[in-house]
């Protein structure tokens, strides 16, 4: 499977900013999706992650109530809506995708990731 991220940009604190990630090479419904983050001098975190079918969504303490993951298999798609941003959230967000039967904290695929950057 094959993604490429899109959508990051400078924004600046209290905005809002949706990120897309589009999948090819894979039958993307087979897969969990996942964003994952990378602040300048700090490790890789979780951000959120959606199952195969949509049906349930995990999120980071730190995103929950102002992150949203959705994703159109149809589309082969997997977005992030990010509404109430901080200067906090300023990073590079990658997407990820790990197929269903996988352990789940083996993310396989992994984009080449978009910045982020909020400006207070």
């Amino acid at each position: 499977v094959q993604l490429q991220a899109s959508g990051g940009g400078l924004v600046q604190a209290g905005d809002s900013l949706r990120l897309s990630c589009a999948a090819s090479g894979g039958t993307f419904s087979y897969y969990v999706m996942a964003w994952f983050r990378q602040a300048p001098g700090k490790e890789r975190e979780f951000v959120a992650r959606i199952s195969s079918g949509a049906v349930n969504t995990v999120y980071a303490d730190s995103v929950k109530g102002r992150f949203t993951i959705s994703r159109d298999n149809a589309k082969n798609t997997v977005y992030l809506q990010m509404n109430s941003l901080k200067p906090e959230d300023t990073a590079v967000y990658y997407c990820a995708a790990r197929y269903i039967g996988a352990p789940q904290n083996k993310y396989d695929y992994w984009g080449q990731g978009t910045l982020v950057t909020v400006s207070s």
